[in-house]
This record gives structure tokens, C-alpha cells and sequence, in this order.
């Protein structure tokens, strides 16, 4: 059977980078931002280039989306990331105490392969790759966005999970002194995540480490995060430090803390809505958008992709 391919998006509609360095101007209300192609197999334009190193990476032309993308401005100055604060804002704001190297993996459970890798030996091994990808969040807001990494499964793979492995958890950096939001105590910190070992082995999961071309910025869960496109945003943990394979589904963060809220798949599902809002429709991000909304699609718009994952669960308790 054919793999089924994801829209096109034309080079037209890429955003230059010359347009999203000049930040602060974007956020005093600069729209209309001009569209370039970026060359495949090398990182965006060196105009104005940040401190954030360049990445060599190929473009893969099977995943990619036809809406627009976000501007680099949006994608770092609007997130959602609670070891730096819980406004919007505050990631960008509070995340320059993060060091980000040196930096280590720890690989534990039911693996053949344990222990703790540095992580410039684990990026020696996977060749780079940019996916442009939809992204959604809980909150019914949502952007796309242009992810530079290389798929979870490959990472996963080389562990050699055993046949005991049901589950993937990842846990997020522990550290209040560079993480001032985890002197809070509205989770129960570190930040941990989970899937099932065939969703992290599903095509579509990336583990990425760089956006527009460049490393990935401390806000957006620098050096090393997860991106699951069909899934809401707090499945995707950020700043990963421990991969822990188990045999029984992990107890996440949410929905430990908020039971009643948020659920371990929390799969995109405008037919679900969250008990304080609806899920039918989202905002995206973006500043000639001016708040529009638009229907929620169900997995994001990945259900041909990922729908087979879930046949035969409810998907109300999929949530």
C-alpha cells in the first residue's frame, strides 16, 4: 500500500529570515512579511543571524503542509514551556539561564542498551532533516512551523528496546536555579511525558533539535525536544534529559496534576472538548490573522496517517 503524501507548500510561502530576525519590530505590529524560498541542504541566509548556530540539514518533501508558515518571531516569543513561567512571554524572557551544553542523555528500562550518552555523540549518528509540521495546542491555539531533527524511531531503535517495552517516557532537566518556573509548584516537577512504543515509533515523530534552519532556541525547549504533529503541544516534552522504556504506561505531568482535564493520548479531536473550552474550532497564531479561527481538524489533520494507531479505543477516553 502507497504511503499517502501530506500537501504541498510552495517555496513562495517560506518566510525569509532577513524578515524574522528584526523581532522587536515584529512585535511593535509588522505584517505582511515577504516570502522566499529557502535552498534546500543548507541553513537560511546569515543576514542579521543570531548567536544560534546554522544546522546542515536536508529538506524531506513528504512532510510538509500547504498552510503558511509561522515567522520565527512567533515560533520563539509565544510559548508555552512552565519551567520558565506560565505567560507567553516568559520563556523567551527567562530562558537565557539555560545551558544547553554540555548536555546528556540517560537511556534506562527495558533496553538492551542503558546508560548515559553525551549528546554530540548522538547527533554524530543521525543525519539532520527539516519537516514543516502543523502544531496544536490544548489551548486552542495553534501555528506551523518549519522543525529541523530526525526521526524519534531512529533514536529509539538504536537502544534496542525489548519486548517487554510497551511504553516511552521522557523526562524534562530538573533544575530551579536555571528553570525559575520549577520553584513553582504547579506540577510536580521534572516534567514527564509518554507514549506508547508505536507512537514513538511512528514516522511522523521527530526529535528535534533546531527550527527555521538554526539550533533550537532555549524557549522552544533547546537542546533536544520531541514533536508529535497529530498530538496536542504538552505531549512534546522539551529540554529531554531521560528516555525511560517501561513496561507500563508512565504517569505524565498534566494528567497528574489535572486528572480531570487532560488525558494520556491527548490526541487533536475537535469532537472532544476540553472541560473549560471547546475544541471545535483554533486560533492560529500569526500577526495578519488578527485572532481568526478555523475548524479544529481531527489529528490535526494527520488522520491518515496516524487514525490506524487508534482503531477500535473510544475516542472520547482517547483524550
Amino acid at each position: 500500500m502507497p504511503r499517502p503524501s501530506l500537501p504541498y507548500i510552495p517555496p513562495s510561502e517560506i518566510t525569509a529570515e532577513r524578515h524574522f530576525q528584526v523581532r522587536r519590530e515584529l512585535l511593535a505590529g509588522a505584517l505582511g512579511l515577504a516570502g522566499a524560498a529557502l535552498l534546500p541542504g543548507r541553513a537560511v541566509g546569515t543576514a542579521a543571524a543570531p548567536a544560534l548556530a546554522p544546522l546542515h540539514f536536508t529538506r524531506n518533501a513528504r512532510y510538509r503542509v500547504a498552510d503558511p508558515l509561522n515567522s520565527y518571531e512567533e515560533i520563539t516569543t509565544y510559548n508555552n514551556f512552565y519551567e520558565f513561567g506560565v505567560d507567553k512571554t516568559d520563556p523567551a524572557a527567562n530562558s537565557d539561564s539555560l545551558r544547553t551544553r554540555p548536555w546528556t542523555l540517560s537511556i534506562a528500562g527495558e533496553a538492551e542498551v542503558t546508560g548515559t550518552f553525551h549528546l554530540e555523540d548522538i547527533l554524530r549518528q543521525h543525519p539532520l532533516e527539516e519537516r514543516i509540521y502543523r502544531h496544536r495546542c490544548v489551548e486552542a491555539w495553534s501555528m506551523v512551523i518549519p522543525w529541523v531533527g530526525f526521526p524519534l524511531a531512529d533514536l529509539l531503535k538504536r537502544f534496542r528496546p525489548t519486548s517487554s517495552a510497551k511504553f516511552v517516557e521522557f523526562t524534562t532537566l530538573l533544575d530551579p536555579r536555571q528553570m525559575p518556573g520549577q520553584r513553582s509548584g504547579l506540577l510536580d516537577w521534572p516534567y514527564r511525558e509518554g507514549l506508547r512504543i508505536d507512537e514513538a515509533m511512528h514516522p511522523l515523530a521527530l526529535m528535534v533539535v533546531g527550527v527555521y534552519g538554526r539550533e533550537l532556541p532555549n524557549q522552544n525547549g533547546a537542546p533536544l525536544r520531541v514533536h508529535l504533529p497529530w498530538k496536542y503541544g504538552f505531549k512534546s516534552g522539551k529540554s529531554i534529559v531521560r528516555i525511560r522504556f517501561t513496561a507500563r504506561r508512565p504517569l505524565t505531568s498534566w494528567p497528574a496534576a489535572f486528572p480531570g482535564e487532560y488525558g494520556f493520548y491527548a490526541n487533536v479531536n475537535p469532537r472532544v472538548d476540553h472541560p473549560r473550552w471547546s475544541q471545535a474550532t483554533e486560533r492560529r497564531i500569526g500577526a495578519s490573522l488578527f485572532g481568526q479561527r478555523r475548524p479544529t481538524e481531527m489529528f490535526n489533520g494527520y488522520g491518515e496517517q496516524v487514525a490506524e494507531l487508534y482503531r477500535g479505543l473510544d475516542l472520547r477516553s482517547n483524550f
